[in-house]
């Protein structure tokens, strides 16, 4: 086995979901630098091909679908397979936060787009793509999850955190059922991220207090998330499943 970065990825189609998005981009930027063909995958057409543009290599695809279809959801499988030796890595991204400071504020229509966006289309999407992933002999899957899936939500995402701890227990009982057929499930727990999603009607002495009890002393980048999602995508990490990553700075240990 070759020991680069990426190894096993060359030549590879990874599906990126939210690749927009601040993770997303670096996540897609760093699976394109490997030599993987690039599955990009958002909301916006415009910007997809934007990004899709400046990525390194040869080969790469912007598909503008909402994941909440189940539609959309068989097409963007369907296309990564069709793509040589198909679907090998889904790296999901993409998610939904509503911040509100209260829990009285918080509607059902909140409670449901977060549940629905980061818990059941992450399900059914997960579903699709390892029984491609079964036809192809193999496969890895990268669900994100969050801190806050341990230690509750902070500034206002007691939702979100609910929903990314069910991405954990769910990613456990994926990997169970899906090992057999040489395909691992695990998921990346990012602590603060330098992003848009992060900044969001986020207090900023909120923010100061976690960059404060964070141990290394700073808020992390994007990059800073990509690597590790890249390695749980590569050889090196074949017999790595059901686990979760802690990327926060040692905000969060254990």
């Amino acid at each position: 086995m070759s020991w680069s970065v990426g190894a096993g990825l060359e030549g590879r189609t990874v599906v990126v979901t939210g690749a927009t998005g601040g993770i997303g981009q670096a996540v897609a930027n760093a699976f394109a630098t490997t030599g993987a063909r690039v599955v990009a995958t958002d909301l916006d057409q415009v910007r997809l091909d934007a990004l899709v543009a400046e990525l390194p290599g040869e080969g790469h695809l912007a598909m503008a679908l909402d994941l909440k279809s189940f539609d959309d959801q068989q097409a963007l499988i369907d296309r990564a397979q069709a793509e040589p030796g198909g679907l090998f890595v889904l790296a999901h991204t993409a998610a939904l936060l509503r911040r509100r400071n209260s829990l009285d504020d918080v509607t059902e229509d909140d409670w449901d787009a977060q549940i629905d966006t980061n818990l059941k289309a992450t399900f059914f999407l997960c579903r699709r793509a390892a029984n491609a992933m079964k036809d192809n002999a193999g496969g890895r899957i990268i669900l994100f999850t969050s801190q806050s899936w341990m230690t509750g939500g902070f500034g206002g995402a007691a939702v979100y955190a609910a929903s990314k701890g069910g991405v954990v227990s769910m990613a456990r009982g994926l990997a169970r059922t899906y090992g057999p057929y040489g395909i691992t499930i695990n998921t990346v727990a990012p602590g603060q991220i330098n992003t848009p999603m992060l900044l969001t009607d986020l207090d900023p002495a909120v923010y100061e207090k976690m960059r404060v009890e964070t141990p290394l002393g700073y808020v992390g980048e994007p990059e800073d998330v990509a690597g590790t999602v890249v390695f749980l995508a590569s050889a090196h990490a074949r017999y790595i499943t059901g686990a979760t990553i802690n990327v926060s700075g040692g905000f969060l240990m254990y």
